[in-house]
């Protein structure tokens, strides 16, 4: 007799997961994979359901990317790949945040971090600090992070700070607007995550910095 799902509780085990180390559900492969699972990008669930996505995930793919798309269609190549670096770190340190990380952290922490990059444009140093304690701990990570990215652009540090800023305050948009234009009743509180790690696929992506690019801006769609 089959064992019980581990995650859910409820259904029978009937899948073999690499992300969790056990057996679980067939539902719960589905719906939390990415999210709630870290799956190894080598998964045969993971690899057959982005190869033959079923109809219901298609369909949430066409609703996340009317989302997304309109929202960052005016970022240049240098800001979108910004914007990709912030949300692989965001995802990143989901994984392991305590409390779990929610949308308005992710927010809080991207406007934080976005106003001390536009202050220090205007000849000012100031450390703007997030509302809480998760959005404080995400806010480093990104500032660190960007920091970083900055440091190795020399002479186009400054113009990577200005992008920089741009691209978060499009990912702290988001964040904000997630639960309201695309509600997920299962978890309100993390629909922005959720889209995100549908679209991003398995964290790791935050390992690597984007290389600084040319000055020719060009509209990047995902």
């Amino acid at each position: 007799m089959k064992a019980v799902c581990p995650l859910c509780g409820a259904r029978k085990a009937k899948r073999a997961c690499p992300g969790v180390r056990q057996d679980i559900c067939p539902v719960c492969c589905g719906t939390k994979r990415l999210t709630e699972i870290k799956c190894p990008a080598d998964c045969v669930y993971l690899t057959t359901a982005r190869a033959h996505p079923a109809a219901v995930v298609q369909r949430q793919q066409e609703r996340d990317m009317a989302f997304v798309l309109p929202r960052i269609s005016d970022l240049d190549e240098g800001q979108y790949r910004l914007f990709l670096f912030c949300q692989a770190q965001v995802l990143e340190h989901a994984m392991t945040a305590s409390p779990p990380l929610l949308d308005r952290d992710v927010a809080d922490a991207a406007a934080s971090v976005a106003a001390t990059f536009e202050t220090s444009q205007s000849g000012i140093i100031y450390q703007h600090q997030a509302g809480s304690i998760p959005a404080q701990r995400l806010a480093a990570v990104l500032g660190a992070g960007l920091m970083e990215v900055a440091g190795r652009g020399g002479a186009k540090a400054s113009r990577i700070e200005r992008d920089a800023a741009v691209a978060l305050r499009h990912l702290e948009r988001l964040a904000r607007e997630a639960a309201t234009e695309t509600p997920a009743p299962e978890n309100p509180d993390a629909t922005w995550l959720g889209i995100a790690s549908r679209m991003m696929g398995p964290p790791g992506a935050a390992d690597e910095a984007p290389p600084v690019e040319k000055d020719e801006p060009r509209i990047i769609i995902p």
